[in-house]
């Protein structure tokens, strides 16, 4: 896997001192200060960084709150960012997947989550001295994001770009984009270790799945939480062609755009 993308707790254990790693924990408040966290990180719960209202795109929070978030961390642009939850990774991923929108260089996901972490290495209590930065981001244009418009999924649908839902059964039968294929995020964690499956594991999953290198993906779920977790793990095996519909199913459906509905054949 990738290293830019996705990290193991091996190589975070290994860097915990390095004045440059600053280290997120997504989970609730009452959980970093209560249940313990690792070693040198700061907390910026999920709902901190999402914003129903769509003060950007879908429920980004706009530049200048990101930046305000980071900046009270104690994070700089330069800075590596490494994210963890407690939830196999999927709030942790959306974290990366806003950190890159905003143009942060530098920002991973942790393999597994707290619960893996706790497994291997020791936790704590302590939360670390943070001195506030003047962090300010810079999103990516239209043209660098991956992030895609309700126009761009109608144009992909037109070429026969392969779409991929990421949620649960039920959604998907309840209504999907037309042609697309279920993929569930929590596939790609084995449940035992609560880590990514292995790289061939993972290889091999999505090629039944139909999901390859060579086509152009469109991800999608509800409201771009669970497809942040797929996102990074296609760019982790090296994907390249991988739109995200910031949007996903409910700009889709308030828009009355077409769906298809029921069981499919591999379901």
């Amino acid at each position: 896997m990738d290293e830019s993308v996705v990290v193991a707790p091996d190589w975070l254990a290994t860097r915990l001192e390095d004045p440059q790693l600053r280290i997120v924990d997504v989970r609730d408040a009452w959980e970093y200060e209560g249940i313990g966290h690792v070693p040198g990180a700061v907390s910026i719960p999920f709902d901190s960084y999402r914003d129903e209202s769509d003060v950007d795109r879908g429920t980004l929070p706009g530049a200048d709150a990101f930046a305000a978030l980071l900046s009270e961390a104690g994070i700089s642009p330069d800075d590596t960012i490494v994210a963890y939850d407690d939830t196999h990774g999927v709030f942790a991923a959306r974290f990366v997947l806003t950190a890159l929108e905003y143009g942060h260089d530098d920002v991973r996901l942790l393999d597994g989550d707290y619960s893996a972490w706790n497994r291997a290495y020791e936790t704590t209590s302590d939360v670390p001295e943070i001195e506030p930065t003047g962090y300010e981001a810079e999103p990516l244009s239209r043209e660098e994001s991956p992030l895609v418009d309700l126009e761009t999924v109608e144009d992909a649908l037109e070429r026969d770009a392969l779409f991929v839902d990421t949620r649960d059964t039920h959604e998907f039968e309840e209504a999907r984009l037309p042609g697309a294929v279920r993929f569930d995020w929590w596939e790609a964690v084995d449940d035992e270790t609560r880590r990514l499956k292995s790289e061939a594991e993972l290889e091999t999953l999505l090629e039944d799945h139909g999901i390859t290198p060579d086509r152009e993906i469109v991800l999608y779920c509800n409201t771009a939480r669970r497809i942040s977790h797929t996102y990074l793990v296609l760019q982790a095996l090296g994907y390249e062609d991988v739109a995200f519909y910031e949007g996903s199913l409910t700009e889709w459906l308030a828009h009355d755009g077409t769906v298809e509905t029921g069981p499919v054949a591999d379901e």
